[in-house]
């Protein structure tokens, strides 16, 4: 089978599977593994926005929707050549990937018969059926059993490790100018790390806040993970936090391997989690994966 990945979370997921060497095409943000941008031929184009700051690109992003032009570019004769069986895409937030109505029309217009599955998740849980669907699609089933399994293992270990401790309330930052707050999927990491989440929008888009309004929700922690980036740039912007909430332990993760993308790696994002919120559970944090600002 030949598969194209129009998600970094979808190309992990690939992976996971052991199917890295049916994948033939994937975006350029497709970053891990390292050899999936390498190998494989690149499908999805976009801007390049590491010179930018956070505020600069909310700008970008905010103008382009606004004028309803796209995010992303698809770059449709390349996608047409590898003459893929199966393309996985996404529905939900036009700011992170090509929305799969455009993927479906451009097929139309090739003329390609690939099968396209939107991975849409809302929740963890969400999450571990959508690794399940690809392994379905994928004709991967007995794989895409084990890696879930396997996961629920590392959840239900962290759960024992954290449990009968009080939870700590933590506020998970997705972008800080301006400061949004956590949604989707993101709240329940926070949950399964043994914590409290507060300012946050459980199953929800992130939105828009203030730093007062993630003041007053008391937060006894917060960790930066601006969508989009590691953990380099992700302390830059937790600097930005330190200093519009004084006081307040703040934290940077590495976003895009442990937070905001939608795979197997977010079992990874809460064992970080963890151990931030409870250091003395014994969970170990991936290394060089979370860093103490203030």
């Amino acid at each position: 089978m030949r598969i194209v990945s129009l998600l970094p979370s979808a190309t992990e997921i690939v992976y996971a599977l052991g199917l890295g060497d049916q994948l033939t095409g994937v975006t350029f943000e497709c970053d891990e593994p390292a050899r999936a941008r390498i190998d494989k031929t690149v499908v999805v184009g976009g801007r390049d926005t590491s010179g930018m700051t956070p505020a600069a690109i909310d700008a970008y992003v905010r103008s382009q929707l606004a004028a309803g032009e796209d995010l992303y570019t698809l770059h449709a004769d390349a996608l047409a050549a590898l003459a893929p069986d199966l393309i996985l895409t996404q529905d939900l937030c036009r700011v992170c990937a090509l929305p799969a109505d455009h993927v479906e029309d451009a097929l139309d217009y090739l003329g390609c018969t690939a099968e396209v599955v939107s991975l849409d998740p809302h929740s963890l849980e969400d999450v571990l059926a959508s690794i399940l669907t690809v392994g379905k699609r994928a004709g991967a089933q007995p794989a895409a059993d084990r890696l879930v399994a396997s996961l629920r293992r590392r959840l239900a270990a962290v759960a024992d490790q954290v449990a009968g401790r009080r939870r700590p309330s933590a506020a998970v930052i997705e972008w800080t100018d301006p400061p949004f707050t956590a949604g989707h999927w993101v709240p329940d990491l926070v949950e399964a790390a043994g914590g409290r989440p507060v300012a946050a929008r459980p199953g929800g888009r992130s939105e828009q806040t203030t730093w007062d309004q993630i003041a007053a929700a008391r937060p006894e922690v917060v960790v930066v993970a601006p969508c989009g980036f590691h953990l380099d740039a992700a302390a830059a912007q937790a600097d930005l936090a330190a200093r519009r909430l004084p006081g307040l332990p703040v934290w940077a993760i590495d976003a895009d391997g442990l937070v905001v993308r939608p795979g197997p790696r977010l079992v990874d994002g809460v064992e970080a989690l963890a151990a931030v919120l409870h250091p003395d559970a014994g969970v170990a944090a991936p290394a060089s994966r979370v860093r103490r600002i203030a």
